[in-house]
């Protein structure tokens, strides 16, 4: 192995264990075959720019006849991103990696993982409408599915377009803080978006919301969050959360903060109590998991949000940029941090 400080070998199990859909400690694929040992290394090549060297790792236990098919599934997930790194003229092959992880079934485990650039999950998702599985069904009837929409804007004067990008933002912020509570499953936000464009209903961001019900009965989803900030000066703001039951269309909760522009401590507050209102206790771990991360830095926050219309336009090295920019601004912004992280290969 190769990891050269306690940082990179945290982030290479980091990718590890998502790729494989494990989200505790220990082995991260299905056996002790060693395959995610190779993959770990293939993986450390890959953050080194070694491509050539990642994928020879990766090809070398491609191939064996004692693969599960979780580890099959993770052996052709790091085998395309390695390749799609390489380059335009490599995206079909990588793109073929992903038509033979659908051969053996787009549902064994949940995907895209978030580590896969974002034109691999753009395409994984035609993929799915191909085959007529944009949706898994989820084995246990006491999770919830949920979609977040980006944010309404309401605000007045310099904050209408000051706050322009932050919509996005917040729904990045709201979905990653659902996401650590275990009743809720949150379809991804790029998935939505795919779905909107896919059925020419994306109107400059602006969907209302029988429309976004539609959506949400598409992507299996029982709730939908609509959100909205309102800000009119530099010392007040309003940030208002509806949840909407996609089977009949009723708000059946709505939550709301007023106070100074904290967007990241008003996001984390009303995600617990939202889930207080859906009837969801959260334990001290998980209110604590929901605590970390986010940022208090205006500037900070702005920049994530740009990050994130570059990654949507697979323009990597601009997102990577903003994205650092972000963690610059604030070391205590793991969600940046990450993203940073995963875009850094892509950039050289």
């Amino acid at each position: 192995m190769m990891w050269d400080n306690p940082l990179r070998r945290a982030f290479g199990v980091l990718l590890i264990s998502v790729l494989a859909g494990v989200f505790a400690f220990g082995s991260a694929l299905a056996d002790d075959s060693g395959v995610a040992d190779q993959l770990a290394q293939a993986l450390d090549y890959y953050n080194d720019l070694d491509y050539e060297k990642g994928l020879e790792v990766a090809h070398a236990v491609i191939g064996r006849d004692d693969l599960t098919a979780f580890d099959s599934i993770a052996i052709l997930e790091v085998t395309s991103i390695i390749t799609y790194a390489k380059g335009e003229k490599y995206m079909k092959a990588a793109f073929d990696y992903l038509d033979k992880i659908s051969s053996i079934g787009p549902c064994v485990t949940p995907l895209p993982k978030e580590i896969w650039p974002q034109e691999l999950r753009d395409y994984w998702y035609q993929v799915l409408k191909k085959h007529g599985t944009m949706t898994c069904e989820e084995s246990n009837a006491d999770i919830k599915t949920i979609a977040i929409m980006p944010f309404d804007n309401y605000s007045a004067g310099e904050y209408q377009e000051k706050l322009g990008l932050i919509s996005k933002g917040l729904a990045d912020f709201f979905a990653y803080d659902f996401s650590k509570i275990s009743a809720f499953k949150v379809v991804e936000r790029d998935k939505i978006e795919f779905v909107l464009k896919e059925i020419e209903l994306q109107q400059s961001g602006a969907v209302d919301r029988a429309t976004a019900v539609k959506v949400g009965k598409i992507l299996g989803a029982q709730y939908m969050v609509f959100g909205s900030i309102t800000q009119l000066d530099s010392k007040q703001t309003r940030m208002v959360v509806r949840v909407v039951s996609v089977e009949t269309s009723e708000i059946i909760a709505l939550v709301d903060r007023e106070g100074k522009p904290d967007y990241s401590k008003m996001e984390k507050e009303l995600v617990k109590e939202l889930a207080d209102e859906l009837d969801v206790t959260l334990g001290e771990s998980t209110m604590a998991m929901i605590d970390e991360g986010g940022t208090d830095s205006w500037d900070a926050t702005e920049l994530y949000s740009r990050g994130l219309e570059h990654m949507d336009r697979y323009e990597y090295k601009d997102a990577y940029d903003y994205f650092k920019r972000a963690y610059e601004a604030d070391n205590s912004f793991v969600e940046a941090k990450r993203k940073m992280d995963i875009y850094r290969p892509l950039v050289g």
